[in-house]
Protein backbone atom coordinates (compact mmCIF):
# COMPACT_ATOMS: atom_id res chain seq x y z
CA UNK A 1 0.00 0.00 0.00
CA UNK A 2 3.30 2.43 1.11
CA UNK A 3 4.07 1.81 -2.42
CA UNK A 4 0.97 2.39 -4.23
CA UNK A 5 0.95 5.81 -2.09
CA UNK A 6 4.06 6.97 -3.14
CA UNK A 7 3.35 6.84 -6.92
CA UNK A 8 -0.04 8.68 -6.02
CA UNK A 9 2.24 11.33 -4.39
CA UNK A 10 4.07 11.58 -7.11
CA UNK A 11 1.17 11.88 -9.64
CA UNK A 12 -0.45 14.64 -7.18
CA UNK A 13 2.91 16.84 -7.08
CA UNK A 14 3.19 16.84 -10.87
CA UNK A 15 -0.86 17.83 -11.37
CA UNK A 16 -0.21 20.70 -8.96
CA UNK A 17 2.91 21.79 -10.99
CA UNK A 18 0.77 21.86 -14.02
CA UNK A 19 -2.05 24.00 -12.27
CA UNK A 20 0.29 26.06 -10.52
CA UNK A 21 1.73 27.50 -14.18
CA UNK A 22 -1.51 27.78 -15.10
CA UNK A 23 -1.04 25.34 -18.16
CA UNK A 24 -3.16 21.92 -18.56
CA UNK A 25 -1.15 18.92 -17.35
CA UNK A 26 -0.06 17.14 -20.30
CA UNK A 27 -0.54 20.27 -22.73
CA UNK A 28 2.72 22.57 -22.43
CA UNK A 29 3.07 22.55 -26.08
CA UNK A 30 -0.84 23.16 -26.67
CA UNK A 31 -0.49 26.73 -24.40
CA UNK A 32 2.99 27.19 -24.82
CA UNK A 33 2.00 30.38 -26.99
CA UNK A 34 0.46 31.96 -24.45
CA UNK A 35 2.53 34.45 -23.20
CA UNK A 36 4.17 35.10 -26.61
CA UNK A 37 0.56 35.74 -28.54
CA UNK A 38 -0.19 38.96 -27.49
CA UNK A 39 -3.54 40.46 -27.60
CA UNK A 40 -5.44 38.54 -29.65
CA UNK A 41 -8.45 40.04 -31.33
CA UNK A 42 -11.75 39.87 -33.44
CA UNK A 43 -12.23 42.25 -35.95
CA UNK A 44 -15.27 42.81 -37.82
CA UNK A 45 -15.98 41.65 -41.26
CA UNK A 46 -18.14 42.52 -44.14
CA UNK A 47 -20.63 40.08 -42.80
CA UNK A 48 -19.82 38.51 -39.45
CA UNK A 49 -22.13 35.86 -39.67
CA UNK A 50 -20.46 33.62 -41.92
CA UNK A 51 -16.88 35.43 -41.43
CA UNK A 52 -14.04 36.43 -38.85
CA UNK A 53 -10.74 38.72 -38.94
CA UNK A 54 -8.76 37.43 -35.98
CA UNK A 55 -5.54 39.35 -35.13
CA UNK A 56 -2.35 39.32 -32.18
CA UNK A 57 0.58 40.40 -31.89
CA UNK A 58 4.29 39.58 -30.57
CA UNK A 59 7.58 40.62 -30.12
CA UNK A 60 9.44 38.04 -32.91
CA UNK A 61 8.30 37.30 -36.10
CA UNK A 62 7.26 33.31 -35.79
CA UNK A 63 7.54 30.67 -38.56
CA UNK A 64 4.62 29.17 -39.60
CA UNK A 65 2.42 31.30 -37.64
CA UNK A 66 -2.20 30.35 -37.88
CA UNK A 67 -5.36 30.43 -36.03
CA UNK A 68 -7.48 27.48 -35.52
CA UNK A 69 -11.15 27.45 -35.62
CA UNK A 70 -13.42 24.92 -33.77
CA UNK A 71 -16.81 24.06 -34.50
CA UNK A 72 -18.99 22.48 -32.05
CA UNK A 73 -18.30 18.76 -33.02
CA UNK A 74 -15.10 19.70 -32.75
CA UNK A 75 -13.28 19.64 -36.14
CA UNK A 76 -10.30 21.54 -36.40
CA UNK A 77 -9.69 23.92 -39.20
CA UNK A 78 -6.02 25.64 -39.44
CA UNK A 79 -5.17 28.94 -41.58
CA UNK A 80 -2.16 30.40 -42.42
CA UNK A 81 -1.64 34.03 -40.62
CA UNK A 82 0.42 36.57 -42.71
CA UNK A 83 2.58 38.61 -40.42
CA UNK A 84 3.09 42.78 -40.90
CA UNK A 85 6.14 44.34 -39.00
CA UNK A 86 5.54 47.92 -37.68
CA UNK A 87 8.46 50.33 -36.13
CA UNK A 88 7.24 50.86 -32.44
CA UNK A 89 9.15 53.52 -31.98
CA UNK A 90 12.62 52.16 -32.47
CA UNK A 91 11.86 48.43 -31.69
CA UNK A 92 10.12 45.81 -33.71
CA UNK A 93 6.55 44.98 -33.54
CA UNK A 94 5.22 42.40 -35.28
CA UNK A 95 1.16 42.04 -36.00
CA UNK A 96 -0.42 38.49 -37.40
CA UNK A 97 -3.83 38.33 -39.15
CA UNK A 98 -6.02 35.47 -40.36
CA UNK A 99 -9.26 35.28 -41.69
CA UNK A 100 -11.40 32.60 -40.48
CA UNK A 101 -14.70 32.19 -43.66
CA UNK A 102 -16.90 29.93 -44.22
CA UNK A 103 -18.33 29.80 -40.94
CA UNK A 104 -21.91 28.69 -40.46
CA UNK A 105 -24.38 31.32 -39.39
CA UNK A 106 -26.03 31.38 -35.98
CA UNK A 107 -23.33 28.75 -34.71
CA UNK A 108 -20.54 28.57 -31.64
CA UNK A 109 -17.17 27.94 -32.32
CA UNK A 110 -13.77 28.13 -30.47
CA UNK A 111 -10.51 29.58 -31.78
CA UNK A 112 -7.05 30.00 -30.82
CA UNK A 113 -3.72 31.48 -32.20
CA UNK A 114 -0.19 30.49 -32.21
CA UNK A 115 2.63 28.80 -34.75
CA UNK A 116 4.78 25.70 -35.39
CA UNK A 117 3.19 23.28 -32.63
CA UNK A 118 2.79 25.69 -29.47
CA UNK A 119 -0.82 27.49 -29.40
CA UNK A 120 -3.03 29.46 -27.21
CA UNK A 121 -6.05 28.66 -25.15
CA UNK A 122 -9.43 28.43 -26.73
CA UNK A 123 -11.62 31.60 -27.20
CA UNK A 124 -15.34 32.27 -27.86
CA UNK A 125 -16.39 32.80 -31.67
CA UNK A 126 -19.91 32.84 -32.59
CA UNK A 127 -22.10 33.92 -35.13
CA UNK A 128 -25.57 34.72 -35.03
CA UNK A 129 -28.50 35.31 -37.34
CA UNK A 130 -28.61 38.72 -35.90
CA UNK A 131 -32.53 39.33 -36.44
CA UNK A 132 -32.11 40.80 -33.04
CA UNK A 133 -29.03 41.89 -31.63
CA UNK A 134 -26.98 44.18 -28.90
CA UNK A 135 -23.80 46.00 -29.85
CA UNK A 136 -22.12 47.73 -27.11
CA UNK A 137 -20.76 51.64 -28.72
CA UNK A 138 -17.74 53.45 -26.60
CA UNK A 139 -17.26 57.27 -27.16
CA UNK A 140 -13.75 58.91 -27.03
CA UNK A 141 -11.73 56.40 -24.90
CA UNK A 142 -8.25 58.51 -25.24
CA UNK A 143 -6.93 59.13 -21.51
CA UNK A 144 -3.93 60.14 -19.45
CA UNK A 145 -4.55 57.16 -17.73
CA UNK A 146 -6.40 54.06 -18.97
CA UNK A 147 -7.38 52.55 -15.42
CA UNK A 148 -11.14 54.60 -15.86
CA UNK A 149 -11.33 53.02 -19.39
CA UNK A 150 -10.84 49.78 -18.31
CA UNK A 151 -12.92 50.19 -16.04
CA UNK A 152 -16.05 51.65 -17.34
CA UNK A 153 -15.14 49.23 -20.40
CA UNK A 154 -15.29 46.40 -18.20
CA UNK A 155 -18.29 47.39 -16.45
CA UNK A 156 -20.17 47.68 -19.81
CA UNK A 157 -19.28 44.05 -21.09
CA UNK A 158 -19.92 42.77 -17.52
CA UNK A 159 -23.41 44.27 -18.10
CA UNK A 160 -23.92 43.62 -21.70
CA UNK A 161 -22.28 40.32 -22.02
CA UNK A 162 -24.82 39.09 -24.82
CA UNK A 163 -23.36 41.97 -26.94
CA UNK A 164 -22.33 40.88 -30.14
CA UNK A 165 -20.11 43.19 -31.24
CA UNK A 166 -18.52 46.51 -29.98
CA UNK A 167 -17.91 50.13 -31.31
CA UNK A 168 -15.03 52.49 -30.55
CA UNK A 169 -15.53 56.00 -31.79
CA UNK A 170 -12.35 57.01 -32.66
CA UNK A 171 -9.98 58.43 -30.77
CA UNK A 172 -9.46 55.04 -29.39
CA UNK A 173 -5.81 56.20 -27.55
CA UNK A 174 -4.95 60.06 -26.54
CA UNK A 175 -1.23 59.80 -29.25
CA UNK A 176 -1.73 57.40 -32.00
CA UNK A 177 2.26 56.68 -32.22
CA UNK A 178 2.55 55.70 -28.27
CA UNK A 179 2.08 52.10 -28.16
CA UNK A 180 2.44 51.88 -24.54
CA UNK A 181 -1.06 54.10 -24.89
CA UNK A 182 -2.22 50.91 -27.20
CA UNK A 183 -1.11 47.98 -25.08
CA UNK A 184 -3.22 50.22 -21.90
CA UNK A 185 -6.41 50.62 -24.80
CA UNK A 186 -6.27 46.62 -25.46
CA UNK A 187 -5.65 45.57 -21.73
CA UNK A 188 -8.99 47.43 -21.31
CA UNK A 189 -10.72 45.57 -23.45
CA UNK A 190 -9.55 41.96 -22.43
CA UNK A 191 -11.07 39.50 -22.44
CA UNK A 192 -13.97 41.59 -24.54
CA UNK A 193 -11.76 41.51 -27.83
CA UNK A 194 -10.90 38.03 -27.59
CA UNK A 195 -14.86 37.31 -27.39
CA UNK A 196 -16.58 39.11 -29.78
CA UNK A 197 -15.44 41.05 -32.32
CA UNK A 198 -14.34 45.28 -32.91
CA UNK A 199 -15.89 48.00 -35.41
CA UNK A 200 -13.18 51.20 -34.82
CA UNK A 201 -13.39 54.01 -35.87
CA UNK A 202 -10.50 56.16 -36.92
CA UNK A 203 -10.38 59.73 -34.68
CA UNK A 204 -7.75 62.42 -35.24
CA UNK A 205 -6.04 61.76 -32.40
CA UNK A 206 -4.28 58.12 -34.07
CA UNK A 207 -2.94 60.25 -36.10
CA UNK A 208 -0.68 61.95 -33.90
CA UNK A 209 3.30 60.95 -33.76
CA UNK A 210 5.69 61.03 -30.50
CA UNK A 211 6.36 65.00 -31.25
CA UNK A 212 2.56 65.30 -31.48
CA UNK A 213 2.88 66.14 -35.12
CA UNK A 214 0.53 65.30 -37.47
CA UNK A 215 1.88 61.73 -39.30
CA UNK A 216 0.18 59.19 -41.25
CA UNK A 217 -1.92 57.00 -38.79
CA UNK A 218 0.46 53.72 -39.66
CA UNK A 219 -0.11 51.95 -36.17
CA UNK A 220 -3.53 52.40 -36.08
CA UNK A 221 -3.83 51.14 -39.97
CA UNK A 222 -1.70 48.19 -39.21
CA UNK A 223 -3.45 47.23 -35.64
CA UNK A 224 -7.18 46.69 -37.14
CA UNK A 225 -7.44 45.19 -40.29
CA UNK A 226 -10.88 46.17 -41.88
CA UNK A 227 -13.11 45.16 -44.32
CA UNK A 228 -11.72 46.06 -48.33
CA UNK A 229 -12.70 49.66 -49.30
CA UNK A 230 -11.64 49.21 -53.12
CA UNK A 231 -8.61 51.12 -52.70
CA UNK A 232 -5.30 50.14 -51.18
CA UNK A 233 -4.18 53.59 -49.97
CA UNK A 234 -7.30 54.38 -48.20
CA UNK A 235 -7.85 50.98 -46.88
CA UNK A 236 -8.47 50.75 -42.82
CA UNK A 237 -9.75 54.40 -42.79
CA UNK A 238 -13.47 53.66 -44.52
CA UNK A 239 -15.45 50.39 -44.46
CA UNK A 240 -18.91 49.04 -44.32
CA UNK A 241 -20.10 45.65 -42.89
CA UNK A 242 -23.78 44.42 -42.28
CA UNK A 243 -25.12 42.51 -39.59
CA UNK A 244 -28.43 41.06 -40.29
CA UNK A 245 -30.64 43.66 -41.83
CA UNK A 246 -28.84 46.63 -40.55
CA UNK A 247 -25.94 48.17 -43.11
CA UNK A 248 -23.26 50.05 -41.12
CA UNK A 249 -21.00 52.42 -42.66
CA UNK A 250 -18.13 53.69 -40.94
CA UNK A 251 -16.15 56.71 -42.31
CA UNK A 252 -12.82 58.72 -41.70
CA UNK A 253 -13.58 62.45 -41.09
CA UNK A 254 -9.91 63.18 -40.64
CA UNK A 255 -9.70 64.83 -44.02
CA UNK A 256 -7.50 67.91 -42.33
CA UNK A 257 -5.22 65.29 -40.60
CA UNK A 258 -4.75 63.29 -43.97
CA UNK A 259 -4.52 65.96 -46.34
CA UNK A 260 -0.87 65.83 -46.61
CA UNK A 261 -0.91 62.15 -47.54
CA UNK A 262 -4.15 62.44 -49.56
CA UNK A 263 -5.69 65.63 -50.63
CA UNK A 264 -8.87 63.89 -52.61
CA UNK A 265 -9.61 61.94 -49.29
CA UNK A 266 -12.84 63.33 -48.82
CA UNK A 267 -14.12 63.21 -52.70
CA UNK A 268 -13.13 59.56 -52.90
CA UNK A 269 -14.86 58.69 -49.76
CA UNK A 270 -17.84 60.37 -50.48
CA UNK A 271 -17.76 58.43 -54.19
CA UNK A 272 -17.27 55.51 -52.32
CA UNK A 273 -20.09 56.60 -49.88
CA UNK A 274 -22.54 56.80 -52.34
CA UNK A 275 -21.84 53.49 -53.53
CA UNK A 276 -21.53 51.69 -51.08
CA UNK A 277 -25.38 52.67 -49.95
CA UNK A 278 -26.93 53.22 -52.96
CA UNK A 279 -25.72 48.67 -53.14
CA UNK A 280 -27.38 48.02 -49.55
CA UNK A 281 -30.30 46.88 -49.88
CA UNK A 282 -31.01 46.50 -45.57
CA UNK A 283 -34.12 47.85 -43.98
CA UNK A 284 -31.44 49.86 -41.62
CA UNK A 285 -28.49 52.14 -42.34
CA UNK A 286 -26.48 53.39 -39.50
CA UNK A 287 -23.36 55.59 -40.12
CA UNK A 288 -20.56 55.73 -37.62
CA UNK A 289 -17.99 58.65 -37.68
CA UNK A 290 -15.41 60.58 -35.64
CA UNK A 291 -16.31 64.14 -36.06
CA UNK A 292 -19.87 65.77 -35.43
CA UNK A 293 -21.88 67.69 -37.72
CA UNK A 294 -22.79 70.49 -35.44
CA UNK A 295 -20.60 73.59 -34.35
CA UNK A 296 -20.90 74.47 -30.62
CA UNK A 297 -20.24 77.70 -29.30
CA UNK A 298 -17.78 77.91 -26.30
CA UNK A 299 -19.19 78.64 -22.88
CA UNK A 300 -15.86 80.50 -21.60
CA UNK A 301 -14.36 82.81 -24.39
CA UNK A 302 -15.73 84.95 -27.40
CA UNK A 303 -17.37 82.72 -30.55
CA UNK A 304 -17.43 83.83 -33.92
CA UNK A 305 -21.18 82.56 -34.50
CA UNK A 306 -24.63 83.01 -33.02
CA UNK A 307 -24.99 80.13 -30.49
CA UNK A 308 -28.79 80.35 -30.92
CA UNK A 309 -28.82 79.14 -34.90
CA UNK A 310 -27.81 75.64 -35.22
CA UNK A 311 -24.09 75.72 -37.23
CA UNK A 312 -22.77 73.04 -38.88
CA UNK A 313 -19.25 71.62 -39.91
CA UNK A 314 -17.87 71.90 -42.95
CA UNK A 315 -18.01 67.98 -43.42
CA UNK A 316 -21.09 67.63 -42.46
CA UNK A 317 -22.59 70.06 -45.03
CA UNK A 318 -21.11 67.56 -48.04
CA UNK A 319 -22.05 64.32 -46.26
CA UNK A 320 -25.67 64.89 -44.18
CA UNK A 321 -27.43 65.43 -47.95
CA UNK A 322 -25.63 62.19 -49.07
CA UNK A 323 -26.81 60.68 -45.51
CA UNK A 324 -30.35 61.87 -46.66
CA UNK A 325 -30.62 60.21 -50.27
CA UNK A 326 -29.78 57.04 -49.48
CA UNK A 327 -32.41 56.80 -46.52
CA UNK A 328 -29.93 56.89 -43.54
CA UNK A 329 -31.70 56.33 -40.12
CA UNK A 330 -29.44 57.22 -37.39
CA UNK A 331 -25.61 58.55 -37.48
CA UNK A 332 -23.05 58.60 -34.26
CA UNK A 333 -20.23 60.78 -33.81
CA UNK A 334 -17.76 61.92 -31.02
CA UNK A 335 -14.76 64.27 -30.75
CA UNK A 336 -15.84 66.49 -28.26
CA UNK A 337 -16.18 64.67 -25.50
CA UNK A 338 -19.76 65.50 -24.90
CA UNK A 339 -22.87 63.67 -24.96
CA UNK A 340 -26.12 65.15 -27.08
CA UNK A 341 -29.03 63.28 -28.68
CA UNK A 342 -30.58 65.89 -31.27
CA UNK A 343 -33.74 66.25 -32.24
CA UNK A 344 -34.37 64.64 -35.68
CA UNK A 345 -32.48 66.97 -38.24
CA UNK A 346 -33.42 67.30 -42.30
CA UNK A 347 -32.08 69.83 -44.66
CA UNK A 348 -30.02 71.05 -41.84
CA UNK A 349 -32.85 71.92 -39.67
CA UNK A 350 -35.23 70.31 -37.45
CA UNK A 351 -37.47 67.91 -38.87
CA UNK A 352 -39.41 64.47 -37.02
CA UNK A 353 -38.78 62.77 -40.42
CA UNK A 354 -35.47 63.64 -40.28
CA UNK A 355 -32.52 61.17 -39.08
CA UNK A 356 -31.45 60.92 -35.35
CA UNK A 357 -28.47 62.19 -35.03
CA UNK A 358 -25.91 61.36 -31.68
CA UNK A 359 -23.04 62.62 -30.39
CA UNK A 360 -22.16 59.85 -28.54
CA UNK A 361 -20.06 61.22 -25.46
CA UNK A 362 -16.99 60.63 -23.63
CA UNK A 363 -15.39 57.24 -22.31
CA UNK A 364 -11.48 58.03 -21.23
CA UNK A 365 -10.00 60.41 -19.03
CA UNK A 366 -9.59 63.46 -21.06
CA UNK A 367 -12.96 65.74 -20.34
CA UNK A 368 -13.57 69.03 -21.35
CA UNK A 369 -16.17 69.45 -18.54
CA UNK A 370 -18.69 72.74 -19.24
CA UNK A 371 -16.65 73.66 -22.68
CA UNK A 372 -19.76 73.87 -24.66
CA UNK A 373 -22.87 75.49 -24.76
CA UNK A 374 -26.63 73.87 -25.25
CA UNK A 375 -27.31 73.78 -28.67
CA UNK A 376 -30.38 74.56 -30.12
CA UNK A 377 -30.53 70.94 -31.89
CA UNK A 378 -30.18 69.35 -28.43
CA UNK A 379 -32.82 67.23 -27.05
CA UNK A 380 -31.04 65.10 -24.34
CA UNK A 381 -27.47 65.74 -22.43
CA UNK A 382 -25.83 63.46 -20.37
CA UNK A 383 -26.01 64.74 -16.32
CA UNK A 384 -23.95 67.66 -15.28
CA UNK A 385 -20.97 67.74 -14.34
CA UNK A 386 -20.43 65.35 -17.20
CA UNK A 387 -18.82 61.77 -16.48
CA UNK A 388 -17.58 59.26 -18.57
CA UNK A 389 -20.38 57.02 -20.58
CA UNK A 390 -20.87 54.47 -23.08
CA UNK A 391 -23.54 53.29 -25.22
CA UNK A 392 -25.91 50.19 -26.61
CA UNK A 393 -27.89 49.54 -29.62
CA UNK A 394 -30.44 46.80 -29.46
CA UNK A 395 -32.17 45.91 -32.69
CA UNK A 396 -35.35 44.10 -33.22
CA UNK A 397 -37.32 43.21 -35.79
CA UNK A 398 -38.81 46.62 -36.08
CA UNK A 399 -36.67 49.07 -33.93
CA UNK A 400 -33.62 50.46 -32.75
CA UNK A 401 -33.32 51.70 -29.90
CA UNK A 402 -29.97 53.46 -28.52
CA UNK A 403 -29.38 54.49 -24.76
CA UNK A 404 -26.78 55.80 -22.75
CA UNK A 405 -25.36 54.62 -19.24
CA UNK A 406 -23.30 56.33 -16.88
CA UNK A 407 -20.46 54.06 -15.63
CA UNK A 408 -22.02 52.62 -13.17
CA UNK A 409 -24.56 51.14 -15.22
CA UNK A 410 -27.15 53.83 -14.62
CA UNK A 411 -29.53 54.93 -17.96
CA UNK A 412 -29.52 58.08 -18.67
CA UNK A 413 -31.24 58.60 -22.01
CA UNK A 414 -32.76 56.35 -24.59
CA UNK A 415 -33.66 56.57 -27.91
CA UNK A 416 -36.45 54.29 -30.48
CA UNK A 417 -36.07 54.31 -34.31
CA UNK A 418 -39.32 52.77 -35.35
CA UNK A 419 -39.55 51.13 -39.10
Amino acid sequence: MKKYFKYLVIIAVLLAAGCASGVPAGQDKAYAAADEVKYLRQLITKDPAVSRTVMWQADAEFKEPLAEVKNADGKISTIPATVQELDANGSKLYVYTAEFTGLNHDETYEYRAGYGDKRTEWHNLSTSDASNFKALIFPDSQSSDYSGWQKLAQTAYGKNSDAAFFINMGDLVDNGYDFSQWRSWFNAVTPMIENIPLAPVMGNHETYNMNWQIAMPTPYLTLFSLPENGTEKNQNQYYSFNYGDVHFTVLNTQTDEMAEFNPNLMDEQLAWLRSDLASSNAKWKIVLMHKDILRYAFTDRPNNFDPAQIQFTPWAQQLMPVFEEYGVDAVLTAHLHTYRRRVPLKNFRPDNSGITYILTGVAGSVRYAGLWQRNPADAAIAPQPEDANYMTLEKTPDALTFKAFLPDGTEFDSVTINK
